[in-house]
């Protein structure tokens, strides 16, 4: 949640699965949501970069590729990357990968 909270302070919508009682249920299902919503999925799990390039998706996926960290490292990568990351999220690709 710490990321959700990092990028609603900075003027990002965010929901974390937690938040909308879809922490149990499967990849498909949370890409099926964010589908229907036209939401962004930003995730380290690899399965959502083949759920983002299968049909017509009109959700987003921004894959997280900096492996295991803590989130304090996360959060300042991110804060490293912001520039990139906001342009990034203005462009119209569906799949959007981040790394150092």
């Amino acid at each position: 949640m710490a990321l959700s909270r990092f990028l609603a302070a900075r003027g990002f919508e965010c929901q974390h699965v937690l938040e909308i009682g879809l922490a149990s249920v499967s990849d498909s299902e949370i890409w099926r949501y964010a589908d229907e919503g036209e939401f962004v999925v930003i995730s380290k799990d690899e399965d959502f970069l083949y759920l983002a390039s299968k049909g017509e998706s009109r959700a987003r996926f921004v894959w997280v590729r900096f492996g295991n960290c803590r989130t304090s490292a996360l959060l300042a990568a991110i804060e490293r990357l912001w520039p990139r990351f906001v342009q990034s999220l203005a462009s119209s690709d569906r799949v959007i990968e981040l790394r150092d």
